[in-house]
């Protein structure tokens, strides 16, 4: 009898395991995070069969795995979530600005101080100028932040991504390599904004034909995590080679990169004055990135394959640490504060 492979064995094991946590109720924050984990393990261990089923050319097929996820990110969001901005517009800039702020240079500058080559270092700008991430508001709703204020930043840094993806870019790795700066404002307008608002769209039919909204909701969002694995285990599988060679170097900047976006955007908050709540809310939001964009720029826009290793780690990072900090939060009642009724489920 042939016995199992080792790598098999494995990655069998590890899927079992995100399978158990997202049945059990006591561990269901930690599922995303598990999903993402067993589906970039399971790349980096068979990268030919993730690359050998794709039904189109591996840039293209990450690009529309992108705009379904943002699709469905669009879909949950309403007018009302952008009119908000006039109601918190002290907590939505402070955001704002450290999103733009400190995860551009925390990228450039854990990546000086790591020695990166020119492309990582490239990778680590463009995951730090890149908007908040997919799941950030889920993890904030379990971390008993404010909701609100979480999908308002998060619709708010996307929109805003083709100005300013492009301008942190060039300011911090501009001169060290070469960026096209129109392709990249192109290239978020067709896969990160258009998606969005159309799916903003779909999203006031429903709820004019007075669909089930909320079904519909749990369905896109459900479709949008699938996209968000299976971009990360794409990545892994195509940057195979790159990974195994400053796979631990880079896990470490990407680790920090994280960490430390959390810490700075949750005390850069409290300095100017926000409520705990709405500080849990900023912290996440600059901590998590979309991890997604940066990779699909970094590879069909920059034609630079090792500008998309960092994403890839980053992703499996972000949603362990992220759910890590939403089980410690979500034991804290904010003293004074409301928790908001509304969880969006993208």
């Amino acid at each position: 009898m042939n016995e199992i492979p080792l790598g098999f064995a494995l990655m069998l094991l590890v899927w079992v395991a995100a399978t158990a946590i997202a049945i059990s109720p006591k561990t269901r924050t930690y599922a995303f995070a598990s999903w993402v984990c067993a589906a970039v393990l399971a790349a980096l261990l068979y990268p030919n069969f993730f690359l050998g089923i794709l039904p189109m050319k591996y840039g293209v097929f990450l690009t529309l795995l992108l705009q379904i996820a943002m699709f469905g990110m669009g879909a949950t969001l309403t007018i009302a979530d952008f009119v908000r901005v006039l109601k918190m517009p002290i907590a939505v800039l402070v955001g704002f600005v450290l999103q733009f702020s400190v995860m551009p240079f925390l990228g450039w500058s854990i990546s000086l101080a790591l020695g990166l080559p020119p492309e990582l270092m490239l990778g680590m700008v463009l995951l730090g100028a890149s908007p908040g991430g997919i799941s950030s508001n889920v993890i904030t709703y379990l971390a008993r932040g404010n909701v609100a204020l979480s999908v308002t930043m998060t619709a708010c840094s996307t929109l805003a991504a083709p100005i300013m993806t492009p301008l942190m870019v060039y300011l911090y790795a501009g001169q060290s390599v070469d960026v096209d700066y129109q392709g990249m404002f192109r290239s978020i307008l067709t896969t990160v904004v258009a998606p969005v608002v159309v799916g903003i769209a779909v999203n006031w039919v429903l709820v004019k034909a007075k669909v089930n909204a909320s079904l519909a909701e749990k369905i896109l969002a459900a479709t949008s995590m699938i996209a968000i694995c299976m971009i990360c285990g794409l990545i892994a599988a195509n940057s195979q080679a790159l990974i195994l060679q400053v796979g631990f170097v880079l896990m470490i900047g990407v680790t920090v990169h994280n960490l430390l976006g959390y810490l700075l955007g949750y005390w850069g908050s409290r300095l100017c004055g926000l409520a705990e709540q709405d500080c849990r809310t900023v912290a996440i939001e600059v901590g998590l990135q979309n991890g997604g964009m940066a990779a699909s720029l970094a590879t069909e826009v920059l034609k630079k394959d090792a500008a998309a290793i960092a994403p890839a780690l980053f992703a499996p990072v972000m949603n362990v640490s992220g759910s890590i900090l939403a089980a410690i939060w979500s034991r804290q009642i904010p003293k004074s504060d409301q928790i908001p009724n509304r969880m969006p489920t993208g």
